[in-house]
């Protein structure tokens, strides 16, 4: 496995951790994301290699921006996303959105069948508006782990 392998599984080991754990992406994580992809784009292609992970950031930012805006992503899953795109640079980071979106559809549609399931009490229970938020979000780092690491496997 190359270094970049290695990378991805390491970040978005610790990305999904974080996430199920507290639902909330550390700034070191996409930091390390950023810092490793820019240091593997430039070990592999040298200077022109920067440009590569600067492109695959600007990319991945970009590619949930929208997302975001409207409130439906945190701004943890954009920095990871976008420290991902340093690591893949622009065009494999659009392969990586496009398996972590078909992920996370299959994800959010899991979630709602199961709290379908669930069968909720018809009297709301009172808790406090962060832990009804936490209840209605879904964690999306796993889906943008899964997505990465399903580009990866699939260039080779």
């Amino acid at each position: 496995m190359s270094m970049q392998v290695w990378i991805a599984i390491a970040v978005g080991m610790a990305a999904v951790i974080d996430d199920l754990a507290r639902r909330h992406i550390a700034n070191w994580i996409p930091a390390a994301a950023l810092a490793g992809g820019l240091g593997w784009q430039i070990g592999r292609g040298g200077w022109p290699g920067a440009l590569t992970a600067l492109a695959g950031t600007a990319a991945g930012f970009a590619v949930f921006l929208i997302f975001y805006l409207l409130g439906g992503m945190g701004g943890g899953d954009i920095k990871l996303m976008a420290g991902f795109g340093a690591l893949l640079g622009a065009e494999r980071l659009f392969e990586a959105a496009l398996w972590t979106a078909g992920i996370g559809g299959i994800m959010a549609l899991a979630v709602l069948g199961w709290r379908a399931l669930r069968h909720p009490k018809t009297t709301p229970e009172i808790r406090g508006v962060e832990e009804q938020e936490r209840e209605a979000s879904i964690p999306y780092a796993p889906a943008i782990a899964l997505g990465v690491w399903l580009s990866l496997v699939a260039k080779t």
